[in-house]
């Protein structure tokens, strides 16, 4: 039973329970038994192991594991008969159990999830992105994938924008060693928007055989979390100059995207389809986002480390595993976790407030809505079929789409109530990703 509780901070609590040792002496020598059919002692046969020899040698490690089992199980006891709602794993401590001879206590401390009142929805306020798509929108877009298409030529002058370039290439940060190509060459295409535009600047107007070191900073936003805010020194040589040759805009071309009969004007309209679908896609995450961001400014309380720690890592175990992806070392993978404190932080305190939204509103996903996520994760596979039954079959790959769904429906929730206003974007400002 409990004899004690100590409220160490508001999320953090302490117990002292103890466990009567009596109860638990006939599943001791239950055990012992069990072990008496198999235990292969010198000087006995298997099966005729005498019971004190075998307490002899096995009883420590018999009494620490049903010990053990009966600490756990006081001490789910004791959360239950006060309706707690523990994060984390608690820290137990105890005496060394092989030793016990009678009744013995252990503490237990250990965090809750914390109580708080729900914020004013109504009071949130939320810009909805008003995103146009024009003509010249369709056939910027429709560039860019001539340029995905191009074909390259060597050619001997300096590079260009547009070109691509073929380099050797090594960074640093700190003084650590960040990325390195080798002797392995490593294409970069001039011009791209996925990577920083001065990175491509400092390439232009070099030749092959051309060397070059600089520093660049990247800014607090960068999309690589581990490059964020970073100055970084890069060690560059030019290898080989390439020129881009685009194909044309005709029937082969269109056929070429899926367009069947060639048709120009029906490849059109497939593209403005597609970036309406994208541009939906990006105001749903935004109005998602600003949501979330909305709830955590407008909530304060304490959050469990446990939680905090165990989400840093997640997320360095993510990078970590981009990282050796793009063709890092196991060696120069240097992460440290305070890196992701902040966004740990955020993201648990996002899922504590998402979950009781859930549970005052029952906004759990239904079978239906978990389906249909399921089914465009699926999409993105060849065999959609079998990526969908892949899924259901162990329920915990379930729990990415049940999560997603969730969240979907606390977000439809939430824009009902809240102060919902219209704000014009730019087609190029939202694919980029800029709302505010």
């Amino acid at each position: 039973m409990a004899q004690a509780v100590e409220k160490l901070s508001d999320i953090e609590r302490r117990v002292k329970v103890t466990v009567p040792v009596e109860p638990l002496q006939v599943e001791i020598t239950s055990r012992f038994k069990q072990i008496m059919k198999t235990a292969r002692v010198q000087g006995f046969r298997p099966g005729k192991v005498p019971l004190n020899v075998v307490e002899r040698q096995y009883g420590g490690d018999v009494k620490s594991e049903i010990y053990a089992k009966a600490i756990e199980k006081k001490f789910g006891e004791f959360v239950q008969a006060n309706n707690l709602r523990v994060a984390g794993m608690p820290d137990i401590q105890h005496e060394p159990l092989e030793k016990v001879t009678k009744d013995f206590e252990f503490t237990a401390t250990f965090e809750i999830f914390p109580e708080f009142k729900l914020a004013d929805i109504k009071k949130l306020s939320i810009s909805k992105p008003d995103v146009k798509i024009s003509k010249q929108d369709v056939e910027k877009t429709i560039e860019v994938i001539r340029k995905q298409r191009a074909t390259y030529k060597l050619v001997d002058r300096v590079a260009k924008l547009d070109d691509k370039v073929n380099v050797q290439l090594q960074s640093y940060i700190d003084g650590d060693v960040a990325e390195s190509t080798g002797k392995e060459p490593f294409e970069v295409v001039l011009g791209d928007a996925s990577r920083i535009k001065t990175f491509d600047e400092q390439l232009v107007g070099l030749k092959k055989g051309d060397g070059k070191e600089f520093e660049l900073k990247y800014p607090k936003d960068y999309a690589t979390e581990q490059l964020a805010d970073k100055t970084v020194r890069y060690v560059v040589k030019v290898l080989d100059v390439f020129e881009a040759e685009l194909p044309k805009i005709d029937e082969s071309f269109a056929k070429s995207l899926g367009v069947d009969n060639g048709d120009v004007k029906q490849l059109n309209e497939e593209v403005n389809n597609s970036l309406a679908q994208e541009i939906e896609r990006r105001i749903k995450q935004n109005l998602k986002d600003q949501l979330f961001k909305g709830l955590v400014d407008a909530h304060k309380f304490d959050l469990p480390k446990s939680l905090i720690n165990a989400e840093i890592n997640r997320l360095a175990q993510v990078a970590y595993q981009n990282m050796k992806q793009n063709g890092m070392d196991d060696k120069d993978i240097k992460l440290d976790p305070t890196m992701f404190e902040d966004r740990a932080k955020q993201m648990s305190k996002t899922r504590i407030i998402v979950s009781k939204i859930v549970e005052l509103n029952n906004l759990e996903a239904s079978a239906e809505q978990i389906k249909s996520k399921v089914e465009e994760f699926a999409s993105n596979y060849d065999d959609r079929d079998q990526a969908v039954k892949w899924f259901y079959e162990d329920q915990k790959r379930l729990e990415e789409p049940r999560a997603l769904a969730t969240e979907d429906n606390v977000v439809d929730w939430a824009l009902k109530s809240c102060d919902l206003k219209s704000k014009k974007v730019s087609f190029d400002d939202a694919l980029a990703g800029k709302f505010l």
